[in-house]
């Protein structure tokens, strides 16, 4: 396979990784109808946990050292468990367009934890990328500007969902770091592990009746939890820390602009919602942005890193 095939795969799996994101809203407040957002995140994760352990069996034996678990750690609470339960308790408290107007700063904020954590930089492909998809986001984002809403009354849920965007960059960077020494299901795994110490005695504590209604729980509900515990927590993850082996953390981030342009074709297909050409035109452009930038731009050289480092060093 040539390598221009191969980041043409990449940019497929980015596809399908955001395809697989954009559903996480109306799935958790599909599933929250029954539960608390707390076991809402819990339970699901738990699921994931134990389809990784199945598969981490079959590798290699890992060697973890103090400095991999604080690596772990770090990953699973200011990652993993920001970007999660904040997210779900964000919604309760704010408006969906809130949500969705903060999502789109989420590949801005990686690339600038990329900078200082990674040392990459932004070329002209990748600055052309940024303003393409932002162009094309507006477009096909579904934001219900008449309804956003940043006063007192939603400033709660609004900074949760920040956070929230925080914590996904922290994790979409730092996990390329690790990424170095351990592979993509070994990361995943050992972060949910540091997530499910802290969250599961919680969520015993706060919201015990989510696991003594599990024999109560809708089909319509059931099927909410398999789709997070099996796509969105497990398969989309996977997947992503896979093609973060070859991109870098920002050109795999600048796929997340993808994320509302599915959101609105899912409530197109799901909800019937009217689909204009505008909001395709646009989709189309956020596709060509992460193409051009999967495709056509190279993570920069560890080299090369290392001379930007050295020069920023001496400046």
């Amino acid at each position: 396979m040539t390598p221009k095939a191969a980041k043409l795969f990449d940019w497929f799996w980015l596809l399908l990784c955001n395809l697989m994101w954009a559903s996480q809203f109306v799935m958790v407040k599909l599933v929250q109808e029954q539960m608390g957002p707390l076991f809402a995140v819990t339970f699901p994760i738990a699921l994931s946990t134990i389809l990784l352990v199945v598969l981490v069996m079959r590798e290699p034996k890992l060697r973890v050292t103090r400095k991999d678990l604080w690596n772990f750690v770090l990953l699973g609470i200011l990652g993993q468990l920001v970007a999660q339960l904040f997210i779900t308790w964000g919604v309760r408290f704010a408006p969906a367009s809130n949500a969705a107007l903060l999502a789109l700063i989420m590949p801005i904020c990686t690339a600038v934890m990329a900078h200082f954590i990674l040392g990459e930089h932004m070329t002209r492909v990748r600055w052309i990328s940024f303003g393409l998809a932002i162009l094309g986001v507006m477009a096909c984002s579904g934001v219900d500007w008449n309804g956003l809403n940043f006063g007192k009354g939603y400033l709660i849920g609004n900074v949760l969902i920040f956070f929230s965007v925080l914590g996904s960059a922290f994790y979409n960077t730092y996990s390329k770091k690790v990424l170095e020494t351990h592979s993509p299901l070994q990361v995943l795994l050992y972060s949910y592990y540091a997530l499910l110490v802290v969250l599961l005695p919680v969520t015993i504590a706060v919201e015990p009746s989510g696991f003594t209604n599990l024999g109560h729980y809708s089909r319509t509900v059931w099927f909410g939890l398999a789709i997070l515990a099996i796509f969105q927590y497990f398969l989309s993850m996977v997947i992503f820390l896979n093609v973060l082996t070859r991109l870098d953390a920002t050109q795999a981030a600048l796929s997340n602009y993808l994320i509302p342009f599915f959101g609105v074709l899912i409530a197109a297909l799901v909800l019937h919602e009217h689909l204009t050409s505008f909001m395709i035109a646009g989709g189309l452009l956020a596709l060509a942005s992460t193409l051009l930038i999967t495709v056509w731009d190279s993570p920069l050289p560890a080299v090369a890193v290392e001379e930007v480092a050295k020069g920023r060093n001496l400046t």
